[in-house]
């Protein structure tokens, strides 16, 4: 596994499958922010919080500078149906080989029951306009995390 990422380091590059199975890249974005969130399960009660709250902050992130995109190790046909569940309209992303994840430092170790395992790290990596870190998040609530990340982003709420 990567180790987690920090302010100022350069963000990974990545392509991934969107829901529709297009390719979306992290690309430097002259003037745009992009919040990249990491999640473990589309459609679970936790990430359906979180991609929601998401969705309802994504008019005044855009208009403060900010694009959203949400990863997680799901299928492009899960996360289509999430989606379309939720009216999400920002991009869901599939790293069903959890590359991008490890890349980010948001694949590791979790415990849950006394059981450990390697799993998806809910993560929220903030990139530059010049595709470097500006705040990095790891282990991260889902219910709040917005308002928080708003909070620590200097964001109106």
């Amino acid at each position: 596994m990567a180790d987690k990422l920090v302010t100022g380091d350069d963000a990974p590059a990545f392509t991934l499958k969107d829901s529709a199975g297009k390719d979306v890249s992290l690309a430097p974005r002259p003037g745009r922010h992009t919040i990249v969130y990491f999640y473990p399960a589309a459609s679970t009660p936790g990430c359906t919080k979180e991609a929601c709250d998401f969705r309802d902050s994504l008019a005044s992130l855009q208009s403060s500078g900010y694009d959203v995109l949400g990863i997680s190790p799901d299928p492009v046909e899960k996360l289509a149906k999430f989606a379309a569940q939720e009216s999400l309209s920002f991009p869901l992303l599939s790293d069903e080989d959890h590359a991008v994840a490890e890349a980010y430092g948001a694949w590791g170790e979790k415990k849950n029951y006394g059981k450990t395992y390697q799993g998806l790290i809910r993560s929220t990596i903030v990139v530059d306009p010049d595709g470097k870190v500006a705040l990095a998040q790891y282990n991260v609530r889902a219910t709040g995390h917005v308002a928080k990340l708003r909070r620590d982003l200097k964001l109106d709420a």
